[in-house]
């Protein structure tokens, strides 16, 4: 009778550590794939950056174009706005690298669309104020872009610095990843003059 409970404990004991086993199979299998699904909504979230990017890339030759027929004596700033242009899709440039070169467009492009008050035909031109246009969406959707990547960094960061998914985080190597951040000069306050 003694040998026999002994058995009975023996095979639950053996049952409970086999039910325990496989819960700590199951959590760690969950925990990389939550982990693998995050770091992949980071990636497609900076790919949705690139293809707005991209379609800028595409966008500003043909402004350039279309500025250069009417303001001949703006070079430099045409030719800054090449230059950042194709300093975006560099490819030995990080992502980081990217984004100053895409904010310095940005400004770039600012001083672009300044031109506009001072050549008047440029301001009346139809394709100068269509592709005009263009840009400003896709500056708008860029903005939404960045911001989505951030959102999507903030979860995926939060997902592996919190414990547990931290443990199965640190033994696959998913590392942190930085968020995009805006210029110094753009954070400071506007000076508004009449």
């Amino acid at each position: 009778m003694k040998g026999s409970n002994e058995k009975e404990w023996f095979k639950l004991g053996f049952i409970i550590l086999i039910g325990i086993v496989i819960i700590g199979i199951l959590f760690w299998v969950t925990s990389y794939n939550s982990l693998v699904k995050y770091r992949n909504w980071v990636e497609e979230s900076w790919a949705q950056i690139d293809v707005q990017l991209k379609r800028r890339f595409d966008l500003i030759p043909n402004l350039v174009e279309t500025v250069k027929g009417y303001a001949k004596h703006e070079q430099e700033t045409l030719a800054k706005v090449v230059e950042l242009r194709n300093q975006i899709t560099a490819p030995q440039n990080s992502r980081q690298e990217q984004i100053e070169a895409n904010n310095e467009l940005s400004g770039a492009l600012r001083q672009l669309f300044a031109l506009r008050e001072a050549y008047p035909d440029l301001k009346a031109s139809s394709n100068f104020n269509m592709l005009q246009e263009e840009l400003s969406g896709t500056e708008n959707k860029i903005a939404y872009a960045r911001q989505l990547y951030n959102k999507t960094v903030m979860e995926y960061n939060t997902k592996i610095q919190s414990i547990p998914t931290n443990l199965v985080a640190s033994v696959h190597a998913f590392t942190k990843r930085d968020m995009l951040e805006i210029p110094v000069e753009e954070r400071e306050n506007v000076k508004i003059q009449f």
